[in-house]
């Protein structure tokens, strides 16, 4: 039982775990953030067009059963609003990496020559080999 645990530990102890769990948590909190801004501000406006908010939308089926569309609606808005956040976010991230991978690749400037007689390194400034003592 205690090699359970300890395999356990050392799972959630990963950093990876504990990536995920953090970016789960906030995704959550960024859900109720998005929730509200559809719920609270941008239905009542879209309500002003229609007449009355989304979440109001329904249709009585069979006595007091109803077909609440207005909040699947609410719901799809919800979905565009967050993966439009989403991509945004994504693709600010992959045009920064790309950004910092070009600068990697450059390639330096070469700050030593070889001499075409020995094949030693000499500086790029060099006039005069230091090892066989020719011109470059």
């Amino acid at each position: 039982m205690s090699k359970f645990f300890k395999e356990f530990k050392e799972f959630v102890s990963r950093g990876n775990v504990m990536d995920m769990a953090i970016g789960i948590i906030i995704g959550g909190a960024f859900t109720t953030i998005v929730s509200s801004l559809v719920a609270d501000i941008i239905n009542p406006l879209l309500g002003l067009f229609g007449g009355m908010n989304f979440d109001q939308y329904s249709v009585t089926l069979l006595g007091s059963a109803t077909l609440n569309y207005g909040k699947f609606i609410t719901a799809v808005i919800n979905f565009l609003i967050m993966a439009l956040v989403i991509f945004t976010i994504v693709k600010v991230m992959n045009s920064a990496s790309s950004k910092l991978s070009k600068k990697k690749e450059e390639p330096e400037e070469p700050k030593t020559k070889k001499c075409p007689y020995c094949i030693s390194e000499v500086p790029i400034e060099a006039t005069k080999c230091p090892h066989c003592t020719s011109d470059i």
